[in-house]
C-alpha cells in the first residue's frame, strides 16, 4: 500500500538526480496525506509504522542532503551567471527551505510517535506541508533548474562531485 522505490540517476546527471529527488518529495508528501487517513481508520497498524519510518527516512536524511545540493552547490553557481531575475527567484526558494524545514518539525514528533506504534492526530501543519512542499518542488524545476543548461560541463561535473561525496558515495 504504501511502498514503491525507484533507480535514481548518477551523480554524472546532477540536475536530473535532483529532479528524481522532487518525484520523491511529491511521492512522500503525499503519504503522508494517505497517512493521515489511514492512521484515522486503522491506527497505528503495522503499514502505518512503515510508512511513518519511510517517511521520517526521506525527510530526515535524503531531503537535507537534497536542500544541501542546492543551497551549497547548484544555486550559487547559478547565481554566478549574474541574472537578476533567477537570483531572484532563486532566492525566494532558498528562503522556502526555512519555512518547509518549520512544518517538517511540527510533522515529526507525529511521524516518529506513529512509527513505533502510538496513534495520535496528525497536526494541522500537515496539509501546509504536503501541498507546499511539492509545489516548492515544482517552481525550483520550471523556474530556476533549466537555467542549469548555462552552465559549463565542468561546473556541472563538480556539483555532481560534490553531492556524491555528500552522500559519502566518493
Amino acid at each position: 500500500m504504501f511502498s514503491s522505490a525507484a533507480s535514481l540517476p548518477g551523480f554524472d546527471s546532477p540536475i536530473e538526480l535532483l529532479l528524481a529527488c522532487h518525484e520523491k518529495v511529491r511521492r512522500f508528501a503525499g503519504l503522508c496525506q494517505r497517512l493521515e487517513q489511514h492512521a484515522t481508520l486503522h491506527g497505528a497498524d503495522e503499514d502505518a509504522q512503515a510508512a511513518a519510518a519511510s517517511v521520517l527516512r526521506y525527510f530526515q536524511i535524503a531531503a537535507p542532503l537534497h536542500h544541501a545540493d542546492e543551497e551549497e552547490d547548484l544555486f550559487p553557481a547559478l547565481r554566478e551567471l549574474g541574472d537578476a531575475s533567477l537570483t531572484a527567484r532563486i532566492d525566494e526558494l532558498d528562503a522556502e527551505h526555512g519555512h518547509l524545514a518549520e512544518l517538517w518539525c511540527c510533522l515529526q514528533p507525529w511521524l516518529e510517535a506513529l512509527s513505533q506504534g502510538a496513534s495520535h492526530p496528525a497536526p494541522p501543519e500537515l496539509s501546509a506541508f504536503a501541498t507546499r512542499y511539492p509545489e516548492h518542488a515544482l517552481r525550483e524545476e520550471h523556474e530556476v533548474y533549466p537555467a542549469a543548461v548555462r552552465l559549463s560541463r565542468e561546473r556541472l561535473a563538480g556539483i555532481g562531485l560534490r553531492m556524491a561525496q555528500r552522500r559519502g558515495a566518493r
